[in-house]
């Protein structure tokens, strides 16, 4: 049944969003709840923060991993190729890592699962592949010139639906783009508050 297999992709892909990368690296390598440290956000950059580079890029590589299953991998399973499916899913998947079921719905704040579901829908829509590549283009540019994860991140959410248009992408895949960046920016309000007042630490990888 076709509604039996939009559930079961909806929640594969949740549940697959759902795995706490920050906490559990936090809790096996270096024995810390990493939702009591800086922060207190269960993410790649609280870690990179809190344990150093290595735990970081962990955390930021299974993050990027496990948002590019749900496009990639979750809609093939449940027989769902269509793109509006891979974009449901991906939403799924973006929507688990920030509300984890694991972690009383608390989790992370979705940037890095939101590469990589942007990663896989570029994978399997081979016309999506330029405003990613210009989204992650900017993130990079944006980080390398500030040292700011927050405004890379916003700079980039910013980009995605902008390069969408340019580009005449299909709708759902405009509109995907469009929630994205509305998403991040309100789960950035506090960061964004900081930066008014010129309080928003910077990272320092080279250092």
């Amino acid at each position: 049944m076709l509604i039996l297999r939009i559930s079961s992709g909806i929640l594969i892909s949740y549940l697959i969003g759902s795995i706490p990368t920050a906490y559990l690296i936090g809790k096996f390598w270096g024995k810390i709840d990493i939702r009591t440290i800086g922060s207190g956000n269960v993410g790649a950059t609280n870690t990179f923060r809190a344990m150093g580079k290595i735990p970081g890029i962990v955390v930021l590589i299974f993050d990027i991993f496990k948002g590019m299953l749900a496009p990639i991998l979750v809609a093939d399973l449940v027989n769902l190729p269509d793109s509006l499916w891979r974009v449901v899913f991906s939403l799924a998947v973006v929507s688990g890592h920030v509300w984890t079921v694991f972690l009383k719905f608390k989790g992370g704040k979705g940037v890095a699962t939101s590469v990589g579901a942007l990663i896989g829908l570029s994978v399997k829509i081979a016309g999506l592949r330029p405003a990613v590549l210009i989204s992650i283009g900017s993130w990079i540019l944006a980080f390398l010139i500030t040292g700011i994860v927050s405004l890379s991140s916003l700079i980039a959410a910013l980009s995605l639906p902008i390069s969408m248009v340019l580009f005449g992408q299909e709708l759902e895949l405009i509109i995907l783009s469009a929630i994205l960046c509305v998403f991040i920016y309100l789960r950035h309000t506090k960061n964004i508050k900081r930066m008014l007042k010129k309080e928003e630490p910077r990272v320092k990888i080279f250092k």
